[in-house]
């Protein structure tokens, strides 16, 4: 199937080939008719693609800040090679879509196939939406007319938060897209409205929707204008619909509205706000966000938990809902706001018109009907990107999973350790399809079951969300894949269980498929250094783990214990298997401690101590702690023994201290040994001998972590108990 893919590195908008989505629970899977370009926010896109690295750093002054703290910590060149690749991530364009229900997804009844339905969907032939973000069209309003749905909801939700009342005088600023139907809602909720903008076009719609206008390129004054409309008492709310980079709308609405009256920022505008405009007159200034309550709450969104009505009226859907109604009893007209069609083959052009000069207002992608291009030409879950080619490798390996980390880390590693990449899976399909082109795999599937029954694939590595490890792990080693699994290996005790189980069965059954967990630090040069040093020593050893490891969102998915498994699961397993590496004994003890609940401490497991005891009588203590500040290095290790110290600065400085012939190994660039880990694990492969961290190991470790995280929670509940 054809999706819309705009490149933020380049600024290049693509028409490309990507595999069916994968039909999620909870999701409705939906065969495109017509879908809306947003101008203003596509627009923006567009140009921000085009810029250079200069205009792009000027545009997201914050993120430039994150950047210049990254180098501090990490150095230049690998904080460059991070914003490069994020940068170069494909992102799917458009979010205004109506189409056919083409499949349905676990747990949802209140669609089904065939239905009509207006969503949040991309600009691509098929699309997966979640059903909370879908509604249905009813008979009556068009495909045109339906896939004003998404906008016309962003409308409506700025209206809802400046709470206009019958007879109410509100200005709209700005008369695009979003502008043109705030000012037919306002008049249908009995509004007198005025509208401003430069473009005599649309103030003439405004106009012809009931609205008395301001034409700003005829010099007329919109503060004059505003006090004669609302005879001399200031407007009583303002809604700003424009984008720009200026303050000006915002000052110009404060000046304009009576005392106590509401502003309602729906479009961009500069935020330099002037307190005397807001405190003389005691105005409040909102931002409204999307379509309504439920955006961006992954358990409204993702996980289907709708808000009961009785308490929120209008989500996200219902505002939905609450547009296409409008719509069907002809209060809201947008075919006058259409200006442009094209068929989604003529994508190129559409975004030629939308980045140019040229007027336009609403520009619709047509898709193929039924007749036109059957489901099943676009059900194709696999897209060929290249010839097979003669494996110069017997590592031949298929990826589940294309996120950030994979593509900036994982995939390259592999591919420099000189594996046959062949098959690369994505459930969406974009970033697959994308890495796929990037890195040479000969074919990219949204059906990521398909690589375990693949005879040409002997080779899985894993590197999706942290819920489905497990599974997965286990699915490779039943088939005979070698399987190397992205941390953490699984999520708790039961999972690790049934892993062992697996692997002993698969073992008894003659077969002998490598398993590899990407703990890569063990790996790094210098961290090898560290051991080769360590082993003329005979006595124990005290080690020191301080991980600044900073602070992430509560709603982050690594942070939800069903899916992420925590941060203690999903990334301190690194620093108990360095420790169990260097110290090069079995772990004897676990004591752990966290920071006590306190007010503003939502989550303490993330503030951690907790020390190993080893066989040897060597110990190992990892403060992990997501409280500090990030010029500070993310990673220092000390190891102290034999009247000696070692010390490991962020995988760029190691110093020692007493070491007969040894004081330090700098690097010019942070290592962390993900290219050393892959390509140890390639080579054994290859060779056909031991996995390059044993089976017992790497289970030791995990159950350990996993001990680690039970404790700790038990503390959290313990704490908030008392």
């Amino acid at each position: 199937m054809k999706q819309i893919l705009q490149n933020l590195k380049t600024g290049q908008t693509e028409l490309a080939e990507i595999p069916c989505p994968a039909t999620k629970r909870g999701q409705l899977l939906i065969r495109s008719r017509q879908t809306l370009v947003s101008a203003g926010t596509e627009r923006m896109l567009v140009e921000f693609g085009k810029g250079n690295l200069i205009d792009k750093a000027r545009q997201q002054p914050d993120k430039v800040r994150m950047v210049m703290e990254k180098i501090k910590t990490d150095g230049l060149v690998p904080t460059l090679e991070t914003v490069l690749n994020k940068l170069d991530q494909a992102l799917p364009m458009g979010y205004c879509n109506v189409g056919t229900v083409m499949e349905v997804g676990g747990g949802v009844s209140a669609f089904e196939r065939g239905d009509r339905v207006a969503s949040n969907g991309k600009h691509a032939e098929v699309v997966g939406v979640p059903a909370n973000l879908c509604a249905k069209v009813p008979e009556g309003v068009s495909d045109e007319e339906a896939a004003f749905t998404v906008i016309g909801a962003i409308a409506l939700q700025g209206i809802r938060l400046v709470q206009p009342t019958l007879g109410e005088v509100v200005v709209v600023t700005g008369l695009g897209l979003i502008g043109l139907i705030t000012v037919q809602l306002l008049r249908s909720h009995g509004c007198r409205v005025l509208g401003i903008d430069f473009d005599r076009q649309k103030l003439e719609m405004a106009r012809q929707f009931g609205a008395e206008v301001v034409d700003l390129s005829a010099g007329q004054d919109p503060l004059a204008a505003a006090a004669a409309f609302s005879r001399g008492r200031g407007v009583d709310g303002v809604i700003i619909t424009a984008a720009t980079k200026s303050n000006e709308p915002v000052h110009q609405a404060a000046l304009m509205s009576r005392k106590r009256g509401r502003i309602v920022l729906v479009g961009v505008t500069g935020l330099e706000l002037s307190r005397a405009d807001f405190f003389e007159k005691e105005l409040s200034f909102q931002v409204s966000c999307s379509y309504g309550p439920g955006r961006y709450d992954p358990n409204y969104e993702d996980k289907g938990q709708d808000y009961p009505v009785g308490f929120v009226r209008w989500t996200e859907q219902r505002n939905f809902e609450a547009v296409l109604d409008m719509l069907a009893d002809g209060r809201l007209d947008v075919k006058p706001l259409i200006s442009h069609r094209f068929r989604i083959e003529e994508a190129e052009q559409a975004y030629e018109l939308v980045g140019g000069s040229a007027p336009s207002l609403g520009i619709l992608l047509q898709y193929p009907k039924a007749e036109e291009k059957p489901d099943a030409e676009l059900r194709a879950h696999t897209v060929s990107l290249s010839a097979p080619r003669a494996a110069l490798s017997k590592a031949s390996v298929a990826f589940i999973g294309s996120g950030n980390y994979a593509t900036a880390m994982l995939i390259p590693a592999f591919k420099a350790a000189g594996a046959r990449l062949k098959t690369v899976a994505s459930s969406a399909g974009v970033s697959g399809a994308h890495a796929g082109r990037k890195f040479g795999f000969e074919e990219t599937t949204t059906a990521s079951d398909q690589v375990f029954t693949d005879p040409d694939i002997n080779t899985i590595v894993i590197s999706t969300r942290h819920d489905v490890h497990a599974k997965q792990v286990c699915l490779s080693l039943e088939a005979g894949k070698h399987v190397f699994v992205e941390k953490p290996l699984a999520l708790n005790q039961e999972e690790l269980a049934l892993i062992e189980s697996t692997y002993s069965s698969v073992l008894a059954a003659g077969k002998a498929p490598l398993l590899m967990v990407g703990f890569n630090r063990r790996f790094a040069p210098q961290v090898s250094k560290m051991k080769s040093l360590l082993a003329g020593v005979n006595e124990p050893k005290a080690l020191v783990m301080t991980v600044n490891a900073g602070a992430i969102p509560l709603d982050h998915w690594t942070q939800d214990r069903e899916i992420g498994g925590g941060r203690i699961v999903g990334e301190a397993c690194h620093f108990v298997d360095l420790l169990r590496h260097l110290a090069g004994s079995p772990i004897t003890g676990v004591q752990t401690a966290s920071l006590g609940r306190a007010p503003g401490a939502a989550m303490v497991e993330d503030k951690a101590t907790f020390t190993l005891s080893f066989a040897d009588g060597s110990m190992g203590t990892v403060h992990y702690l997501a409280n500090g500040h990030k010029s500070f290095p993310k990673e220092r290790l000390e190891v102290f023994c034999a009247g000696r110290i070692l010390q490991l600065d962020n995988f760029r400085k190691l110093t020692g201290y007493g070491w007969p012939g040894f004081s330090k190994m700098n690097l010019w660039r942070q290592d962390k040994g993900q290219k050393d880990c892959a390509a140890a694990f390639v080579k054994a492969v290859e060779a056909g001998g031991e996995a390059p961290v044993c089976f017992a190991e790497l289970m030791e470790v995990s159950r350990v972590t996993v001990e680690i995280a039970e404790s700790l929670r038990g503390e959290e509940r313990a704490s908030g108990d008392r």
